[in-house]
């Protein structure tokens, strides 16, 4: 099976766990997690950065330092995996859904549509017409390393007092090349940012993720939150309630041995792009997903968009021939709004992500994905088309 997203082990992950074991240095101390650190932030330019368990992590500790509480709000796309919607409600937060662009996140002008419509202010506070609660933050996703629209979610934001916690899980490498935010990396430009080294992420760690942050005192209270609140370490004095998210030192050691090679990974990614694009070209009712123009993106997951009536099969139609020909691919995520535990909460004009969703499949997108493979893929994509 030639599979959807796996990481690449190629570099000193070997040497640098070695170096781990050897030292007995293997859980959340040592020199690995303070370096992978400091290496996350000089490669995206944030000024902080701090490491954790997972990306989940990250979104549920940066939203609480954002100052999200209990009751209030937090607008999120519904076309997203659904790990941002469970960080807000674990704060006791209410997520409000919101529809997607044509390059699967957030839609800023429905957004802004609906904050001028739907709200009125209060104390130097949003509020929701409907629900009266507060509205607090925004939550955008860079979907498949697409860069969302940050200038504009920028302004948005500070007309109406709200956070922006961004979750740059899935777009690490991803870095603007037009306009006001020409050279920021993804994740760098809202108050706080989250990244994900899960298994199937660009680099890896196995499990981990990162908080980046430009503001001090939230790059201070994040640490204190993720290492259990010890205000005393020594006497074991805690004066708030805090969280087991620490980064082992075994993990950061795979994490910076990743990092070293993102540049080549990301060339990589690029390539086995154009050559699905090219291979595609010509196939009836398939168009691989462009990225933003306004971004240099990482595109770590190809979408492939399907027109089932030209094409001759729908979404799952194809998922099925592909995996019987020892291909590996998914659908798009189950729109949040749908699923069962947010059915009644509120949700905005979803239109264009109900489009995508019908539409739109993730093929192979593994960095150690070989030429021949690709061409099989797309051999299999082409006789589809005709036998269908």
């Amino acid at each position: 099976m030639i599979p959807l997203s796996i990481p690449e082990i190629s570099g000193n992950e070997w040497k640098y766990v070695k170096e781990c074991l050897d030292t007995g240095w293997v859980s959340s101390v040592g020199e690995f997690v303070e370096r992978f650190e400091k290496e996350i932030s000089t490669y995206t330019g944030a000024r902080y950065a701090i490491a954790c368990v997972n990306g989940t992590a990250a979104l549920h500790i940066s939203l609480i330092v954002a100052g999200v509480q209990a009751d209030d709000e937090v607008l999120v796309p519904t076309l997203t995996f659904i790990a941002p919607i469970n960080a807000v409600r674990y704060v006791g937060a209410y997520p409000v859904f919101f529809d997607c662009d044509d390059y699967y996140n957030i839609d800023i002008e429905k957004i802004e549509d609906f904050l001028k419509s739907n709200t009125y202010r209060k104390n130097g506070f949003t509020y929701n017409k409907t629900s009266k609660r507060r509205i607090r933050a925004i939550l955008p996703v860079h979907v498949f390393g697409n860069a969302v629209q940050m200038e504009e979610l920028l302004n948005v934001a500070s007309e109406y007092n709200l956070k922006i916690i961004e979750d740059a899980t899935e777009s690490l490498g991803t870095v603007y090349s037009s306009g006001n935010l020409a050279g920021k990396h993804c994740g760098t430009i809202g108050d706080l940012g989250c990244l994900s080294f899960n298994g199937n992420k660009i680099i890896t760690t196995g499990g981990g993720g990162m908080i980046l942050t430009n503001n001090e005192a939230y790059a201070q209270k994040a640490k204190y939150l993720t290492t259990q609140a010890k205000d005393d370490a020594l006497q074991y004095i805690h004066h708030e309630i805090g969280y087991n998210y620490r980064l082992t030192n075994i993990q950061a050691a795979v994490g910076v041995a990743q990092l070293e090679q993102l540049p080549k990974f990301l060339e990589i990614k690029k390539q086995n792009y154009e050559m699905y694009q090219k291979g595609l070209a010509e196939v009836r009712g398939l168009r691989l997903a462009s990225p933003p123009q306004y971004a240099l993106n990482n595109l770590w997951l190809y979408a492939l968009q399907i027109d089932d009536k030209r094409y001759g099969l729908t979404k799952m139609e194809l998922i099925e021939r592909l995996n019987a020909n020892g291909i590996q691919a998914r659908p798009v995520w189950y729109l949040n709004h749908w699923q069962k535990p947010f059915k009644a909460f509120q949700a905005y004009r979803i239109e264009k992500a109900i489009q995508l969703f019908d539409s739109t499949i993730n093929i192979p997108s593994s960095v150690n994905l070989k030429k021949t493979e690709i061409e099989k893929i797309v051999e299999v994509l082409r006789r589809e088309s005709s036998n269908a």
